[in-house]
């Protein structure tokens, strides 16, 4: 027997009464494929587009060239990483790593990593550390200008729990995508909570302490495999990702792609930001004068944050504060409220010249930013 639906939809060969009574109707028996499953793919910003800090290179550990893909190192070379317009055939955008100081030799304890910290709640389904765990699968695209062994690796909130991976880079300058498929670890403690769930990172560079064995999972803190080619060790050696996705299963579907307005969204989670240019100084917050010397501001968040954030700005010089005869003044200290929250924002602002009880605005100008963070 034969269950016809719509033409263009399943194909009436794909779904039969027994696939029906058995659950076993397959993504691929459906026309469009995995194009048609939603939020498969558990990283946030994976084709690198939303870059709400700016796109100017960063250099200091702990940096966001792109938004929710942070780099953190402990070394003694420099790396330059920023959002870039090089990216495979479908992308727009990838993150680009430059080491512009190398560092030949690494330490036991000294690591260079690229990560994602993904939220326990976007993970939750996954059943790792129970007998159930599901297996997932890695893929991005990647390009560097060194070939070789290169490594990765997933840790759990409580640094220990690990998989290292690893991956070949066959030809220089070239963009190849990757994929890794991973078994679910069955022990270990994996939040589920809007704490941090996964750590997602692909090492340029990790000391001995952090070197484990490819394809195992370990009980200890890894974040690569002593077979990796050190892209910090390489002065002016480069390396660029995006399109990185995390889904489901024993195979790599397509990239999920989102409007760009959702993607934002998302990322707006865990950063929101008022931005200025060279000819915008936009309006970031609304308040009154408590007093001649001090402002309370607020702004409303476009979604609810990951949990109550903290203020984050650019520099004091980029943000001015509006007194009554409609001058703008500088901000000499700007600190968030108690009554900052997940869903609203409340700021004061010291300055000068204003009149108590009066309206006044927080502006950003030139290229700063303000804003608040909520990150993993």
């Amino acid at each position: 027997m034969t269950t016809r639906v719509k033409s263009g939809g399943i194909s009436d060969e794909a779904v039969t009464s027994a696939k029906i009574a058995d659950n076993s109707i397959a993504i691929s028996d459906i026309s469009g494929g995995s194009n048609l499953l939603q939020g498969r793919n558990r990283i946030i910003n994976g084709a690198m587009e939303i870059a709400q800090r700016g796109t100017s290179a960063v250099t200091a550990t702990g940096s966001y060239p792109v938004d929710r893909f942070p780099v953190f190192y402990s070394m003694d070379g420099a790396v330059s990483v920023q959002q870039d317009s090089s990216a495979p055939a479908g992308f727009i955008n990838s993150t680009k790593f430059t080491t512009t100081t190398a560092d030949t030799s690494l330490s036991a304890s000294q690591y260079v990593l690229f990560q994602q910290k993904i939220e326990g709640t976007n993970i939750a389904d996954l059943a790792w550390g129970t007998a159930s765990a599901k297996t997932v699968t890695l893929s991005f695209w990647v390009r560097s200008s060194l070939t070789g062994t290169f490594s990765g690796s997933l840790v759990n909130s409580g640094f220990n729990r690990s998989y290292p991976f690893t991956y070949s880079i066959s030809a220089a300058d070239t963009w190849e995508q990757k994929t890794i498929t991973i078994a679910g670890d069955t022990t270990g403690t994996w939040l589920t909570t809007n704490g941090i769930g996964i750590r997602i990172s692909w090492s340029l560079g990790v000391g001995s302490n952090f070197q484990g064995t490819a394809n195992t999972w370990a009980g200890a803190e890894y974040y690569g495999t002593s077979s990796e080619t050190p892209v910090i060790g390489t002065l002016n050696a480069t390396w660029y990702i995006t399109g990185v996705q995390l889904e489901v299963g024993s195979v790599a579907t397509s990239f999920e792609r989102r409007h760009y307005g959702q993607e934002l969204a998302l990322c707006q989670r865990y950063t929101y930001i008022v931005r200025g240019n060279a000819s915008t100084n936009p309006i970031a917050a609304l308040g009154w004068w408590d007093n001649s010397t001090s402002a309370r501001v607020t702004v409303s968040f476009p979604v609810v944050m990951r949990d109550d954030p903290a203020i984050i700005y650019s520099s004091l010089s980029d943000v001015n504060a509006l007194q009554v005869n409609i001058n703008w003044n500088s901000i000499s200290a700007i600190t968030a409220t108690t009554e900052t929250s997940r869903y609203s924002g409340s700021l004061t602002a010291t300055s000068t010249g204003g009149t108590t009880g009066q309206v006044t605005a927080l502006r950003v100008v030139d290229s700063g930013y303000i804003g608040f963070s909520a990150e993993l």
